[in-house]
């Protein structure tokens, strides 16, 4: 059996292969689907809109964008949406892509997980390598902005998190550890405040464990950036950190 580094090796090759010759083009209809649909890309200067394309690319390039539960076709408006979301969490970082996670399941509504026996609107599978979404709650996510609900943030925060501690791949530990520690004793104050019923800028999800806290908190950080800073400017200043990124920028003052 061929040892597992060397198995990595040979798919990191074939896939910076894929990148270099293969790289989808975006089409002036995905484009224009950015632009409408997706208001941090919108509100990006020219030269990050083109950053952000390029890494866009990869992302379509390198992931496998699969239908479930009666989900035939997958439109171009579920990858560029779904894929741009992946984007912007990973925006802080030039060449990031979560290489372990390569297949993205969608189904079109809440799905029934054998596994769990419960009904799930989205969920990752590091054994797997996948990230599944329900189609029509990713699309409520995004529908309002500015609640701190948005289940395609919270999957890829999930993915974020487990692809910096996967050791075998070519992305782990991008997390800075000193900044990351930091975030981990600020975190466990909020979920403590959430157990305990306090009034708190995170919703209660947060408070189940440092897994959830991290994916709503970065549902948090980039859809109520202001509220979030007012709330508590250490744990945001140690998420921008973190991240390399500050969504106040991108979404500029409340209205």
């Amino acid at each position: 059996m061929m040892p597992l580094y060397r198995m990595n090796s040979l798919a990191s090759l074939i896939m910076e292969l894929r990148i270099l010759f293969g790289r989808v083009r975006l089409t002036k209809l995905e484009i224009q689907i950015l632009e409408q649909q997706f208001p941090y890309y919108a509100r990006l200067s020219e030269k990050h809109k083109k950053e952000f394309r390029e890494k866009l690319a990869v992302i379509l390039t390198t992931k496998s964008f699969i239908g479930r539960g009666g989900l035939r076709i997958v439109s171009p408006e579920m990858k560029i949406l779904i894929g741009a979301t992946m984007v912007m969490v990973t925006f802080g970082w030039k060449d990031l892509r979560l290489p372990h996670f390569s297949k993205i399941l969608i189904y079109p509504d809440t799905y029934y997980s054998t596994i769990s026996r419960q009904y799930h609107r989205g969920e990752v599978n590091p054994r797997y390598g996948i990230i599944v979404m329900s189609w029509n709650c990713f699309l409520n996510g995004m529908e309002n902005q500015k609640d701190g609900v948005n289940l395609g943030i919270h999957e890829v925060a999930h993915a974020l998190k487990l692809e910096n501690q996967i050791y075998y791949n070519d992305e782990c530990e991008f997390f800075n550890p000193e900044v990351y520690r930091s975030f981990q004793v600020l975190a466990s104050e909020e979920i403590q405040k959430i157990k305990a019923g306090d009034q708190t800028v995170f919703r209660s999800n947060g408070g189940i464990d440092h897994d959830e806290f991290f994916a709503v908190g970065l549902e948090t950080f980039f859809e109520k950036p202001h509220e979030f800073f007012e709330y508590n400017p250490e744990l945001y200043g140690t998420l921008v950190r973190l991240m390399r990124q500050d969504p106040r920028v991108w979404i500029g003052t409340r209205s």
